[in-house]
């Protein structure tokens, strides 16, 4: 019945969104997002737009990163992939996993989903690296020509409220590469990646139980809880959605309940130019490892101000 109700409440906000514009209008903007959706699954190699992010250091972790499609994996990948979900998942989800694991399975290998894949590389090899670099190929078949996996995000380009978003299906990293900042590499990536492919915002889910995950996106990313979640609708479930928002059409869709809350920042994301979150990694703060080049795409990619819709530097 809260589901039913929750629904038409749904249907009567787009009715009087839909009200506001003509009919050709809409079927335009429904046309426009199809069309950056299909831009966006048509790059198959993210690094070509950020070399710099191929390779992550720091102190006794080197990794180098490399792309994948789901209808292109290799069996020890979806091996891999299989085991590391369920030894980071399944306390999580509790009762649930036998059911879950079985959709998670069915969701990586579909053609719609992306990979950007880690793989450990104990003695760094420059001629070996090169050549990695180079293949630039929408796959990952095998793991002895790159090192050992120790972590990948799945994701997809998808539509949520009528909006173009880069979905995170999946952020797993072993237990051993976790706490080294390669986790906020790795969204900090993600959300360049949405930007380049004009998305309007980052959506994933969080089960309530993980609360190392929850901090992490909720504390250290500044994810919010989106109007799109269970809870936002009086619904009780073990998960919530969570977004960033870059343009105001997106914070209007999908989190819009926030803005004036009490316990929310006064900075969000809004739409920043790549171009200038690379010229503050150039000239501010980097110091030519991955870690810094991180922190400081993170800085100038993360604080802005709601009101002057401007980035701004907190301090």
């Amino acid at each position: 019945m809260e589901v039913e109700k929750s629904a038409e409440s749904n249907k009567k906000s787009k009715k009087n969104r839909d009200k506001k514009m003509t009919r050709k209008e809409i079927l335009e903007k429904k046309k426009k997002v199809q069309e950056i959706i299909k831009a966006a699954v048509s790059q198959t190699d993210p690094f070509s737009s950020f070399p710099t992010f191929r390779h992550y250091k720091k102190k006794d972790l080197s990794v180098y990163l490399d792309s994948g499609c789901g209808d292109s994996l290799s069996s020890p990948v979806k091996q891999y992939i299989q085991n590391l979900l369920k030894v980071n998942m399944e306390a999580s989800y509790g009762t649930e996993w036998p059911v879950e694991e079985k959709v998670k399975r069915r969701e990586m290998v579909s053609s719609e989903a992306r990979y950007i894949f880690v793989y450990e590389i104990s003695n760094v090899d420059a001629n070996i690296t090169l050549k990695l670099s180079k293949k630039g190929r929408c796959n990952a078949d095998g793991m002895d020509d790159k090192g050992h996996l120790v972590a990948f995000v799945h994701y997809r380009f998808t539509i949520e409220e009528e909006i173009p978003v880069l979905y995170v299906y999946e952020l797993q990293l072993e237990h051993r590469v976790q706490g080294k900042g390669l986790g906020k590499f790795l969204m900090v990536l993600i959300e360049l990646i949405a930007q380049k492919g004009k998305m309007s915002a980052v959506v994933l889910t969080v089960q309530k139980a993980n609360m190392i995950a929850m901090n992490f996106y909720r504390n250290k990313l500044r994810y919010l809880i989106s109007t799109m979640s269970p809870s936002q609708m009086g619904l009780q479930t073990n998960y919530e959605l969570l977004c960033k928002s870059f343009d105001y059409e997106a914070k209007a869709g999908l989190q819009m309940k926030h803005l004036n809350g009490a316990n929310n920042s006064p900075y969000y994301m809004v739409e920043v130019p790549l171009l200038q979150i690379f010229r503050a990694v150039k000239i501010n703060d980097c110091k030519g490892d991955s870690e810094s080049i991180c922190e400081a795409s993170y800085k100038v990619f993360a604080h802005v101000s709601l009101t002057t819709l401007k980035p701004v530097r907190r301090s």
